[in-house]
């Protein structure tokens, strides 16, 4: 079985979604998981509205796909997307997928490329649907990569008490999810490993990310 870092993946962009603003940043994120050997990006780029993502494409060595609305209010990117992503399954060239969207109706494509041995990672803004969320390996939110570092957390303070609208709160139903995770990894002893625990998290949460909460990393945020 290959190691996370050796995976092969294809990285489909939905322009018309997402904002260009940290495209560096999102692809330093997918290469944590793997290396990005197709690269597209779907829209209309007739459109004023995708501009932007223009300038990064070059630069990013990121392929155009165009795609024209052929009715007023419709969008046909995601028509166009998802053919792609079975072309690409079916060729077999790749391990995994990256849909970078926040569109709910890439959440049976998600599921299909899962149905298929693929793994896919879905990167969005936080309002995202649920269902697309849960439809992928790993989700991570776009408004925290890239995100400036929490200062260095001291006895009087806290992630929940910096001032940092992306912030998400640590309530009970987090902390019982992080209980139960660590009961149903626990050996005879009680003891369990924090990067088995890590996974589970995920498994049963796909948009967990200690960054989420404030922090870099796991250690941190259990010791809180």
């Amino acid at each position: 079985m290959k190691e996370e870092k050796d995976l092969k993946l294809a990285v489909l962009i939905d322009a018309d979604n997402i904002p260009y603003s940290n495209i560096k940043g999102m692809l330093d994120e997918i290469a944590k998981f793997g290396t990005p050997t197709i690269k597209r990006i779907y829209g209309d780029w007739t459109k004023p509205t995708i501009s932007g993502w223009k300038p990064a494409l070059l630069k990013h060595a990121i392929t155009p796909i165009q795609q024209y609305s052929y009715t007023t209010g419709k969008n046909a990117t995601d028509s166009a997307m998802i053919i792609d992503a079975m072309d690409v399954l079916h060729s077999e060239k790749v391990d995994g997928f990256c849909l970078v969207s926040s569109d709910s109706d890439f959440t049976r494509l998600a599921i299909r490329l899962r149905e298929s041995g693929m793994m896919v990672i879905g990167i969005g803004e936080k309002k995202t649907p649920h269902p697309f969320i849960a439809a992928c390996n790993k989700f991570i939110y776009i408004e925290i990569i890239g995100a400036l570092a929490v200062p260095k957390q001291t006895p009087k303070t806290s992630p929940t008490s910096v001032q940092k609208a992306d912030i998400d709160l640590i309530d009970n139903k987090f902390i019982q999810l992080l209980r139960s995770s660590i009961e149903d990894m626990a050996d005879d002893d009680g003891w369990a490993f924090l990067a088995a625990v890590g996974a589970l998290i995920n498994k049963k949460k796909p948009d967990f990310d200690p960054r989420n909460y404030g922090f870099p990393k796991l250690p941190p945020l259990i010791k809180s």
